[in-house]
């Protein structure tokens, strides 16, 4: 009896927690990074919480059940049980694994040299180089010969707070390394993060759907001005993106 009443107060417990993932899955994501990254944690969440009430449901019982009792008695081998535990832990696992495998496989998530190269071909791509220095981050557009730069006065020398422009619903390449010590590109917002390395190249693909301002700061520790090292993304029509190309000084965005 105890058990058929445990049920219903499990599964309205399941409904409560999973009404708290739904509007997660269910927001407007900013670029197709955030978007793979999300779903997949969304997915992860909704998983894990039966997992978890299945499991403290079970340990609540047996606690309950037993807390007047003098003397633990001796277990009995139950090999159902033994076997039942072991594949649902492997199904668990698999699951995960490959959830996990079909995210970060994907370019948006994970991209390598070939896979920039690839894109950078792609007619329309727009490919920004992001170095970071000690303690600002300067963007190059190599195909606009343009270089912008964003941070704090360096040592009295002012190296502007202008942001790195992109065009919205367009395919993007960061490329990104250090002048420098050991950086770290990070745009939660829209779910890019990348480490700027001296002497390697790091790249990241996304395509950013959704015009606005996003933060854009050094998630690693990189000396005394690194608090300090943050700058903005500004995703912006396609047309003003042009305009400002042309005239960047002049052009506001």
């Amino acid at each position: 009896m105890r058990g058929k009443r445990l049920a219903p107060v499990l599964v309205a417990a399941v409904g409560f927690l999973v009404a708290f993932v739904d509007p997660v899955a269910a927001a407007q994501y900013q670029s197709v990074t955030e978007e793979l990254i999300r779903d997949l944690n969304s997915m992860m969440l909704a998983a894990a919480l039966p997992i978890t009430l299945l499991v403290e449901g079970i340990l609540v019982y047996t606690v309950w059940k037993f807390r007047n009792a003098d003397e633990a008695k001796p277990t009995k081998e139950n090999r159902r049980l033994e076997i039942t535990w072991t594949v649902a832990t492997a199904v668990v696992l698999l699951f995960v694994g490959v959830a996990a495998y079909g995210v970060m496989g994907q370019t948006a998530v994970t991209a390598t040299q070939a896979d920039a190269q690839e894109a950078i071909a792609e007619d329309d791509t727009v490919v920004v180089d992001t170095v970071g220095v000690q303690w600002y981050w300067k963007y190059e557009y190599p195909e606009e010969n343009l270089t912008t730069s964003s941070g704090p006065a360096v040592s009295g020398v002012d190296v502007g707070n202008q942001p790195m422009v992109i065009p919205e619903d367009t395919k993007l390449v960061i490329r990104t390394h250090s002048e420098d010590v050991i950086h770290a590109f990070h745009a939660p917002e829209i779910g890019l993060k990348a480490d700027a390395v001296p002497g390697q190249t790091n790249y990241l693909i996304t395509e950013v759907t959704e015009k606005g301002t996003y933060q854009l700061y050094c998630a690693e520790f990189c000396g005394q001005g690194h608090s300090e090292m943050l700058g903005t993304i500004e995703v912006v029509e396609e047309e003003k993106y042009e305009e400002w190309v042309e005239d960047p000084e002049n052009v506001s965005v």
